[in-house]
């Protein structure tokens, strides 16, 4: 270096983190050209191997931790940021780290089951590209409850991590309960919360739950199983509820009222949909299966409004269901939601999804506080 010259600034940590996650946003459509070559369901796999293959390198720990954005308490915990990932992507919690290290404030992990089991037969797993839109009918495929907490075991990932049960498909409606209770005892040590997922269309006989009736006689078990767990391990877990966007309104009311009673600590609202609007006549579209991604927006966000007055805010609704956008996130806020998840727009927008939401939630939340 000559006499006078100044040498080069040295990048900081900080700017080498925005850096990496700046490519890590920009390669996404890249990488998307490549995987959408792959059939959905290889494509998702390949997709977590490689947020594996990431962790194990030391690549995750190149992007900037988990920041605080509208934080937010909701059952007791404390949400670092509004924007979560749904239940679905990480079925078996192998990438915890991964997905947390996008951004995310929460990380919803399963459907996990009792015991493992296969799901239903493949193809399973559809894309109708045209409308930014998946067909699914995976059937509850995982490794069961204790193969998810070993999974999840190497957790660095700050944020709140929820675990989604469910029950095995030969498990009989009569005897549910004791599917989700094995689930909930399994998930108590090293969740931050539960959720039941009633809603799902793709296990016979699942939705059946959501009669009242059921559904009450199941919130009360599992209640009092809370209960006695609290006190066994000297902490709560909170338990949520997951339900489908194609409930009847006077079905939809009579549930809220219901949640409301039994005291229901928070639900998610929604599940994918069996409704075909506006992809009709689209390949794909007449597979069987709950649709998710854009044509599911407007719905649920409608879904979650209604809900919203008929709980009249007595529990928190975490939102679901067709998040594209910044703007389809305030929305679900807008319309009664206080948390919300994203699915498939992760997969159609990739993980710049996730800030673009974080940052949106907080602005929007910040510019209706001025109103």
């Amino acid at each position: 270096m000559s006499q006078g010259e100044m040498p080069s600034p040295t990048p900081t940590p900080s700017c080498l983190s925005s850096l990496a996650r700046t490519a890590m946003e920009a390669s996404w459509p890249l990488l998307k050209a490549g995987l959408f070559q792959l059939d959905a369901e290889t494509a998702h796999h390949v997709t977590l191997r490689g947020l594996k293959l990431a962790e194990k390198a030391g690549l995750l720990r190149l992007l900037p931790p988990l920041a605080e954005a509208a934080p937010v308490t909701v059952a007791g915990l404390r949400f670092p940021n509004r924007v979560g990932l749904a239940a679905g992507l990480d079925k078996a919690g192998q990438c915890v780290n991964g997905f947390g290290a996008m951004g995310f404030g929460h990380v919803e992990i399963g459907t996990l089951t009792p015991r493992p089991q296969p799901g239903n037969p493949q193809p399973r797993l559809f894309r109708i590209v045209e409308r930014e839109a998946i067909v699914n009918r995976m059937g509850f495929n995982n490794p069961g409850i204790a193969q998810g907490q070993a999974n999840a075991a190497d957790r660095t990932f700050k944020g709140i991590l929820g675990v989604n049960i469910g029950k095995n498909f030969d498990t009989p409606n009569e005897r549910a309960a004791e599917d989700y209770l094995l689930g909930l005892r399994g998930a108590w040590t090293w969740a931050d919360y539960v959720t039941v997922n009633l809603s799902s269309p793709n296990t016979k006989g699942l939705r059946d739950l959501q009669q009242d009736d059921a559904c009450r006689a199941l919130i009360r078990t599992l209640q009092a199983e809370q209960k006695r767990l609290a006190q066994q391990h000297q902490r709560h877990v909170p338990v949520f509820i997951k339900i489908a966007p194609d409930l009847e309104k006077e079905h939809r009311r009579s549930l809220a009222r219901l949640f409301v009673e039994e005291k229901l600590e928070g639900v998610i609202a929604t599940n994918t949909t069996l409704s075909r609007t506006h992809t009709e006549g689209l390949r794909y579209s007449s597979e069987s299966g709950g649709l998710s991604g854009a044509p599911l927006t407007a719905r649920a966000t409608a879904f979650i409004a209604g809900l919203a007055q008929d709980i009249d805010g007595a529990l928190p609704i975490i939102g679901a269901g067709g998040i594209m956008s910044g703007a389809d996130a305030v929305e679900k806020l807008h319309a009664g939601a206080t948390l919300v998840q994203l699915y498939s727009g992760l997969i159609y927008r990739g993980p710049g999804l996730v800030r673009e939401c974080v940052e949106s939630c907080s602005s929007g939340l910040a510019d209706a506080a001025r109103r």
